[in-house]
């Protein structure tokens, strides 16, 4: 099962330089394994995102989908449920923010009740970019797991969600 994901991997992210021959034939050691763990799938998959959010006519980028994506399932929530959403650290998050607001697709109201906290909202143009940012990510996930079957994307669900919670783990513990 492992050896099947990592070839998946290895396909996905290093398949520009190699052809499948040679990366069904590589050995899956630790040497292999970082790489694909430590955000090669990532970067392609976001320079895929950006790419199709420009093909919508929208100027986000993926980091900032993130934070509207969250927005759109829960509006008006704070920073800090942001960073601990999305796992940006709060320096981060502000310069999202900064930058959300000055597309005017966010704006933030500070707290009544807790004076450093801010609240954040979507605009009205923040609501409106919903459907062509989410057909965007549609079609780059569409083909990012082309060819993978319900079996296969619960097996990948399955070890990276265990290789998340190791981690997690490891840092609590």
């Amino acid at each position: 099962m492992i050896n099947r994901l990592l070839v998946l991997l290895l396909y996905i992210n290093i398949g520009e330089y190699m052809n499948k021959e040679d990366i069904l034939s590589v050995d899956q050691d630790q040497d292999l394994i970082f790489p694909i763990i430590n955000g090669k799938v990532s970067m392609a998959i976001n320079r895929m995102m950006y790419r199709n959010f420009r093909k919508e006519g929208l100027d986000i980028t993926p980091e900032q989908w993130t934070v509207l994506a969250f927005l759109w399932r829960e509006d008006g929530v704070t920073q800090q449920t942001l960073c601990n959403s999305t796992f940006k650290d709060k320096p981060s998050m502000t310069r999202l923010i900064d930058n959300l607001t000055k597309q005017n697709l966010v704006y933030r109201n500070a707290s009544t009740t807790d004076r450093r906290s801010n609240y954040v909202y979507l605009t009205d143009l923040g609501k409106s970019i919903k459907d062509k940012a989410n057909k965007a990510v549609y079609e780059t996930m569409n083909s990012a797991l082309a060819g993978i079957d319900e079996d296969g994307l619960k097996q990948v669900r399955f070890l990276l969600a265990s290789v998340f919670g190791n981690i997690q783990d490891a840092l609590n513990g």
